[in-house]
Protein backbone atom coordinates (compact mmCIF):
# COMPACT_ATOMS: atom_id res chain seq x y z
CA UNK A 1 0.00 0.00 0.00
CA UNK A 2 1.39 3.44 -0.84
CA UNK A 3 1.89 6.09 1.82
CA UNK A 4 -1.15 8.35 2.34
CA UNK A 5 -0.37 11.69 4.03
CA UNK A 6 -4.02 11.98 5.14
CA UNK A 7 -3.50 8.98 7.44
CA UNK A 8 -0.47 10.55 9.16
CA UNK A 9 -1.36 12.11 12.52
CA UNK A 10 0.84 14.42 14.60
CA UNK A 11 -0.27 13.90 18.19
CA UNK A 12 2.09 16.37 19.86
CA UNK A 13 5.09 18.38 18.72
CA UNK A 14 7.92 20.32 20.35
CA UNK A 15 10.29 22.75 18.65
CA UNK A 16 13.69 23.94 19.82
CA UNK A 17 13.73 27.68 19.09
CA UNK A 18 17.52 27.76 19.19
CA UNK A 19 18.25 24.99 16.67
CA UNK A 20 14.96 24.50 14.81
CA UNK A 21 14.82 20.80 15.76
CA UNK A 22 11.35 19.28 15.87
CA UNK A 23 10.47 16.36 18.14
CA UNK A 24 7.03 14.87 17.67
CA UNK A 25 4.79 11.97 18.58
CA UNK A 26 3.05 10.65 15.49
CA UNK A 27 1.05 7.69 14.34
CA UNK A 28 0.01 6.41 10.96
CA UNK A 29 -3.48 5.12 10.18
CA UNK A 30 -4.40 4.66 13.86
CA UNK A 31 -1.32 2.53 14.50
CA UNK A 32 1.23 2.63 17.29
CA UNK A 33 2.35 6.08 18.43
CA UNK A 34 6.06 6.70 17.82
CA UNK A 35 8.55 9.47 18.55
CA UNK A 36 10.14 11.20 15.58
CA UNK A 37 13.30 13.29 15.86
CA UNK A 38 13.41 15.85 13.07
CA UNK A 39 13.13 17.50 10.74
CA UNK A 40 14.98 20.70 11.51
CA UNK A 41 13.34 23.94 10.42
CA UNK A 42 15.76 26.85 10.37
CA UNK A 43 14.94 30.52 9.95
CA UNK A 44 16.23 32.83 7.25
CA UNK A 45 17.75 36.19 8.16
CA UNK A 46 14.42 37.85 7.33
CA UNK A 47 12.69 35.67 9.97
CA UNK A 48 10.81 33.42 7.57
CA UNK A 49 11.22 29.65 7.72
CA UNK A 50 13.40 27.68 5.34
CA UNK A 51 12.34 24.33 3.92
CA UNK A 52 12.57 21.45 6.42
CA UNK A 53 15.93 19.67 6.53
CA UNK A 54 16.97 16.33 8.02
CA UNK A 55 17.83 16.53 11.69
CA UNK A 56 21.27 15.04 11.09
CA UNK A 57 23.66 14.92 13.99
CA UNK A 58 22.49 16.45 17.24
CA UNK A 59 24.32 19.32 18.92
CA UNK A 60 24.63 19.82 22.66
CA UNK A 61 21.80 22.37 22.37
CA UNK A 62 19.61 19.71 20.75
CA UNK A 63 20.49 17.23 23.50
CA UNK A 64 19.73 19.74 26.26
CA UNK A 65 16.37 20.50 24.61
CA UNK A 66 15.57 16.78 24.40
CA UNK A 67 16.67 16.31 28.02
CA UNK A 68 14.35 19.14 29.12
CA UNK A 69 11.26 17.63 27.43
CA UNK A 70 11.95 13.91 27.80
CA UNK A 71 9.64 13.45 30.82
CA UNK A 72 6.79 15.12 28.93
CA UNK A 73 7.45 12.88 25.90
CA UNK A 74 7.48 9.82 28.15
CA UNK A 75 4.21 10.87 29.78
CA UNK A 76 2.51 11.43 26.40
CA UNK A 77 3.75 8.08 25.08
CA UNK A 78 2.67 6.23 28.23
CA UNK A 79 -0.90 7.50 27.74
CA UNK A 80 -0.97 5.80 24.35
CA UNK A 81 0.51 2.41 25.23
CA UNK A 82 -1.93 -0.37 25.95
CA UNK A 83 -1.66 -2.60 29.03
CA UNK A 84 1.00 -5.22 29.01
Amino acid sequence: MPYDANKDEVIKQWRCDETGLLISIQRYDGGEAKVQIGPRILRKKDGSERAPAKAGRLTIEDLMFLYDIIDEIKEEMTKRVGPG
